[in-house]
């Protein structure tokens, strides 16, 4: 039931992807910020509480619902399933910025290229030349697809499965939204959510990473994944960026990367640096073919979690 769930989710985002501003998903970001509200007094433990409280709060009736819908009926429950990895999936959330990005660079229009990067990251991307604009967009889709793809598949296998789907993507959100914003940052708040999300997201960021591995470059891979991973700031990112970047023979990344993988425009006495910590790293300057590289590569990993979960499913159903 489980291929099958992730199966028909996957069907359905390709015929009818879930916006990201999507009801179900603003109402998670207002209970959110509602819990930042009643608890935020400035300590980290009002923090551990308040991520407690709100996981609970959307983990547990998913659930109880999956417990009550096995003992109802098998079909309920792999419907429950269903709707529940195709909420929690974000496989096409932000695939129309990168495909209109990606024919914006084919066609050497530039300007729009910068307008709808800028959208999408809200980074000012105004000096932004072809190859930082293909690094970044590349080094986004990587990460974007870990945290909304592959981390899903992971906890969704584990015995709890929907519910703990459901954690991953909610524990996933608090990290930003109680970290990112200028009101939060540097706050005692957000600190746990950090941490519980590192923790949480620690085996997926390797097994993605290793997915990205066999389905490209191994070698490279590997051997950026092992020297150069601990140049970015966020640990699972620089795994993600620095396998993927090795499995397609293209150097992503410079410096301390920000959270998120993607590197704030830098000024002219900032690039000289840059240019001295990519020595060493395999592969070649980005261009809008890594655009293409880059979706080859996702759809590649894609299919080997899909065909490892197939052989997986066969083995229990055997046994």
């Amino acid at each position: 039931m489980t291929f099958l769930s992730i199966l028909f989710a996957l069907l359905i985002e390709q015929l009818k992807p879930l916006r990201a501003d999507n009801p179900v998903y603003a109402s998670i970001k207002s209970f959110a910020a509602t819990i930042e509200g009643w608890f935020n007094a400035g300590h980290a433990h009002h923090g551990r509480l308040g991520w407690v409280v709100m996981v609970g709060a959307l983990t547990v009736p998913v659930a109880l619902v999956y417990w009550l819908l096995l003992h109802v009926s098998l079909v309920a429950a792999f419907a429950w399933n269903v709707l529940v990895v195709y909420m929690t999936l974000g496989f096409r959330h932000y695939s129309h910025y990168f495909t209109s990005i990606q024919l914006a660079l084919n066609t050497g229009d530039e300007m729009t290229a910068r307008t709808l990067l800028a959208e999408w990251t809200k980074l000012d991307t105004t000096a932004m030349d072809v190859s930082e604009i293909s690094r970044i967009v590349s080094e986004r889709a990587l990460i974007t697809t870990h945290r909304h793809v592959f981390g899903v598949f992971f906890w969704f296998l584990m015995p709890a499965g929907p519910a703990l789907a459901v954690m991953y993507r909610v524990a996933e959100y608090l990290s930003r939204a109680w970290n990112e914003p200028d009101h939060m940052k540097y706050e005692a708040f957000g600190r746990f959510a950090a941490q519980a999300f590192y923790w949480i997201d620690w085996i997926p960021a390797r097994l993605t990473a290793s997915a990205f591995a066999v389905v490209g470059n191994f070698e490279d891979a590997i051997y950026a994944w092992r020297n150069f991973a601990n140049r970015w700031d966020d640990e699972a990112a620089g795994i993600i960026l620095a396998a993927g970047g090795g499995a397609m023979g293209v150097r992503f990344g410079t410096e301390k990367e920000a959270a998120a993988g993607i590197i704030l425009p830098a000024d002219a006495a900032t690039v000289d640096s840059m240019a001295e910590e990519t020595d060493g790293l395999p592969g070649d300057t980005p261009s809008p073919r890594t655009l293409q590289s880059t979706v080859g590569l996702v759809w590649r990993a894609l299919l080997l979690w899909m065909f490892l979960l197939l052989l997986l499913s066969v083995a229990v159903w055997m046994g």
